[in-house]
């Protein structure tokens, strides 16, 4: 006995078709973001047809996910998402800081903050730092958490089906199922991802790394993560712990790890390292201080850096001789110190890579300290489903 089913449209009828037509131009809108777009550019670009568009964006603009404004005859007719439709957020949880931004479905920001971090607070005392600054952000663009659809939230951690897996960096979180108590802080959709992952997704949409389908973004800060985007996407292994090349054995009678392990390119090339190295010479030189000092001649300044490059340029000779990426990005604390690291950080590289490989450009990231932040706020808005 065949079901009619009758609430449900059949393959390829006009009211199946419908849906998918407006999840078209609103992902071209969300694309574009807040650039000018007209009905005449999403019928050339979508291959719809204007009478089509023309429907689609009366029916969008009723249900208030669109704006439109006057152009040049109906098919002029300039078309963008709508601020009342709703913002996204991006949280990125670091080791000294937690940094916040909204932005609109296209994952523009509109506002941003960061502040400071005790690197040893509990999960709850960062969620309640993170709440006050989304307050806060929210309220410079007229606007508060009920009307924020999805967050993305970063951390320097494993994540595995939502739960903080071990970290040195992190140890308030561990364990902590991270989505689920942000979900049940915030009221809305949480996704959390590593925020390497994060810093590799910004830099590939909005950085240096637009053009680049596989590339590597490395984080030296207190740890040492990359964030793999493999064919365009994100790729985190099986169980979300790919790139943490921190842990990559270097010397195994080396420095201790915070991990446990000895000689870990963590070990050589985080900002904890140059502090400590640096302490008997700069004694609490924190380390923008110490990259200033290298900039002015310090001679053990500049050892130290040019150690750290060689040694973060061999842990890299092993990702791309595995991986061959278009590009390594390097981003965090340690990227501030610019040529004076990944000078020695591409000598390294050629040293220890195959001869193809040896010669993949190794650049510094354009978003700076701001690159997870922005990462996360992208992966929000690519998370929120607009069109039922």
């Amino acid at each position: 006995m065949t079901d009619a089913r009758p609430d449900r449209p059949s393959p390829g009828s006009t009211a199946s078709l419908r849906p998918a037509n407006q999840r078209r131009v609103v992902e071209l809108l969300r694309a574009h973001g807040d650039a000018p777009i007209t009905q005449a550019d999403i019928a050339r670009t979508t291959g719809l047809a204007s009478a089509t568009v023309s429907n689609i964006v009366r029916a969008l603009t009723a249900s208030g996910l669109v704006d439109t404004e006057p152009g040049s005859g109906r098919r002029g007719t300039v078309v963008r998402l709508s601020r009342a439709a709703g913002v996204v957020a991006g949280i990125d949880v670091g080791h000294t800081h937690l940094a916040v931004a909204v932005a609109d479905l296209s994952g523009r920001i509109l506002a941003e903050t960061r502040k400071p971090l005790e690197p040893d607070h509990e999960y709850d005392a960062g969620l309640d730092l993170a709440t006050a600054l989304l307050e806060g952000v929210l309220a410079e663009t007229g606007l508060e958490i009920a009307d924020v659809r999805t967050i993305g939230m970063g951390l320097p951690a494993p994540i595995s089906d939502d739960v903080v897996r071990s970290s040195a960096i992190l140890p308030g979180w561990v364990g902590v199922n991270a989505a689920e108590v942000a979900q049940a802080r915030f009221g809305c959709p949480v996704h959390v991802d590593n925020d390497a992952n994060f810093g590799a997704l910004a830099e590939h949409r909005v950085g240096v790394a637009q053009d680049v389908g596989d590339l590597v973004f490395v984080k030296v800060s207190s740890g040492v993560g990359a964030g793999l985007i493999i064919n365009g996407e994100i790729f985190r292994g099986s169980h979300g712990s790919a790139g943490e090349i921190g842990h990559l054995t270097l010397d195994e009678q080396g420095p201790l790890c915070r991990c446990g392990s000895r000689g870990c390119l963590e070990a050589y090339a985080s900002t904890d390292t140059a502090i400590t190295m640096m302490a008997s010479q700069l004694p609490g030189a924190t380390i923008d201080e110490i990259f200033k000092a290298a900039h002015e001649g310090n001679a053990a300044a500049m050892r130290l850096l040019e150690d750290a490059g060689l040694h973060l340029g061999w842990g890299l000779a092993t990702v791309v001789n595995l991986l061959n990426p278009g590009m390594v990005v390097v981003g965090g604390d340690m990227a501030r110190a610019g040529e004076l690291l990944l000078d020695s950080a591409r000598l390294g590289l050629r040293r220890h890579a195959l001869a193809d490989a040896a010669t993949t450009p190794v650049v510094i990231s354009e978003l700076g300290e701001r690159a997870s932040m922005i990462g996360a706020a992208l992966m929000a808005a690519q998370m929120t489903e607009l069109i039922a």
